[in-house]
């Protein structure tokens, strides 16, 4: 009896286009972030997909398709980095110019300037973990997956993160009468009360 192959990719297609596909936004926000220009980001994102789809015979039914594809997705713009630091430097004017950030490298719901100016002078380490908890909505245990890290690792990235973004932003907060004034946004914590 033949094997029908045809109906069995149609089947796991509309499975892949079902679990992993509506997922595409997402993915393409946070490497249009981490990238910072449209087009990379279009070929990192595609280059995920494609990846996906041919690795959707080890994904793992009930678990977290988004944190699959965000694991799928470092792994590629790493890769894309190395053989960018092995290809000849730019010469021409016009491809150093399409790596200049796009306007539109917003994550998703953040919009206030100044926050997505402290978001980016984070370490790149710091920026990702925010966005896969803060905007994203990732467990730690899954960012520390999708990262290859420990999960401390993670809760200390975030801690630290979040804490120099409370630096960054202080100024903005005041301004804006949020926080309260009497606490100093450069402390880290009290300073030791010394005994005599």
């Amino acid at each position: 009896m033949p094997v029908d192959t045809r109906a069995d990719s149609e089947t796991v297609r509309a499975r892949f286009d079902a679990t992993v596909l509506v997922h595409l936004d997402g993915v393409f926000r946070l490497a249009l972030w981490l990238t910072g220009n449209r087009a990379e980001a279009e070929d990192v994102v595609q280059e995920t997909f494609s990846q996906a789809l041919q690795s959707f015979h080890r994904f793992e039914p009930g678990t977290n398709a988004r944190a699959w594809l965000f694991a799928i997705m470092r792994n590629v713009r790493s890769n894309r980095q190395r053989a960018f630091r092995r290809a000849p430097p730019l010469s021409d004017l016009s491809e150093q110019l399409d790596r200049i950030p796009a306007a539109e490298q917003t994550p998703q719901n953040v919009t206030e300037p100044e926050l997505l100016d402290a978001l980016g002078e984070l370490p790149t380490g710091f920026q990702e973990v925010v966005l896969l908890c803060d905007v994203e909505e990732l467990s730690y245990k899954e960012i520390a997956r999708v990262l290859d890290i420990p999960m401390g690792t993670v809760m200390s990235r975030l801690h630290r993160a979040r804490r120099l973004l409370r630096r960054a932003l202080a100024p903005y907060a005041a301004q804006r009468g949020i926080g309260r004034p009497d606490v100093d946004a450069d402390a880290d914590e009290k300073p030791p009360r010394i005994l005599s």
